[in-house]
């Protein structure tokens, strides 16, 4: 007989309860390690164009820095489509020259921009920023960019400017992921035009010293390293300057889930999940979610007085 009748089980032969719930933790954590081994085993992005002259001098985290597979083969990026692994998979025909962003809004110098002109000038520096998603993973990641706050000069906002609204690409020919009603597309995000101003939020070009790919959101995107990662505007064409808050296309989307700020804060939960902790990608054990992403001493300035419950 393969099952014993409770009867014939000795109180020797049964697991003790700790040990099963300890078994159960186990086993948990293990699928989540073999999700994270898939991660580092999938084939990442063919390497690009090199960029030169890339300025180092940004101080870097402590943290380790993921590989290039991790980066590329891991990504939001629903215009693609909803899987991680999608924006690698289905981003092979989309075109990314020539590009242009339209600058609209409250500011002195609209109309469109070559990204050619938009770098012109321009020093690229590597900042090597932790990138927290919502979902509760995370990454270290080495971007070549230039601040946002140099193109926002460049294009004089007026005094009615108090926020920057930013529009992605949306194509259903290059991107599947816009055929379906996942959003109502185009992507749309927005900062506060002081968050915008400050030092640490990106526009980004490349990534380990090579031209950006398009599953990680080529030619231009937005870094925001203290904020969640849907706030990081992937494949730029508009940028326009308002003077009432924009809605992003999240908060549209489920404003109960994702507010206009976006701000990485452990203790606000998201409705279906914890942020405490998150999963590093390559990492083995959860680690604890920093406020702010680790950059507070930066940016808590920003948001002195105000309630981050409230205003997540």
């Amino acid at each position: 007989m393969l099952i014993k009748p409770t009867v014939d089980i000795a109180s020797s032969e049964i697991t003790d309860k700790k040990h099963y719930v300890n078994r159960r933790d186990f086993l948990r954590v293990a699928a989540a390690v073999v999700a994270a081994g898939a991660v580092v085993e999938a084939k990442g992005a063919p390497h690009g164009r090199k960029l030169v002259n890339v300025n180092r001098a940004f101080p870097r985290p402590d943290d380790k820095v993921n590989s290039w597979d991790d980066i590329t083969s891991y990504n939001n990026f629903y215009e693609f489509g909803i899987d991680k692994g999608d924006a690698g998979a289905n981003s092979g025909r989309f075109v990314t020259s020539p590009w242009k962003v339209s600058i609209e809004g409250e500011c002195k110098k609209p109309g469109f921009m070559d990204l050619e002109d938009i770098l012109k000038g321009e020093a690229l520096e590597e900042r090597v920023y932790r990138h927290r998603c919502v979902e509760a993973w995370s990454m270290v990641i080495p971007w070549i960019g230039f601040p946002l706050a140099n193109l926002i000069k460049k294009v004089e906002p007026t005094s009615k400017a108090k926020y920057v609204e930013f529009t992605s690409f949306a194509d259903s020919k290059m991107m599947p992921g816009v055929r379906y009603p996942i959003l109502n597309w185009p992507y749309r995000e927005g900062l506060r035009l002081d968050e915008a101003m400050h030092p640490l939020a990106l526009m980004v070009v490349g990534l380990y010293d090579e031209v950006l790919p398009p599953q990680d959101g080529a030619p231009l995107r937005l870094a925001v390293p203290w904020k969640y990662g849907f706030k990081h505007a992937k494949s730029i064409v508009k940028i326009r300057f308002v003077e009432r808050q924009p809605l992003n296309s999240w908060q549209q989307q489920a404003s109960n889930e994702y507010g206009f700020y976006a701000n990485v804060n452990p203790t606000v939960d998201h409705p279906r999940w914890s942020q405490a902790t998150e999963r590093r990608i390559g990492e083995f054990f959860r680690r604890k979610t920093l406020m702010f992403n680790g950059y507070a001493d930066q940016v808590q300035s920003l948001y002195a007085g105000m309630d981050l419950r409230r205003n997540y």
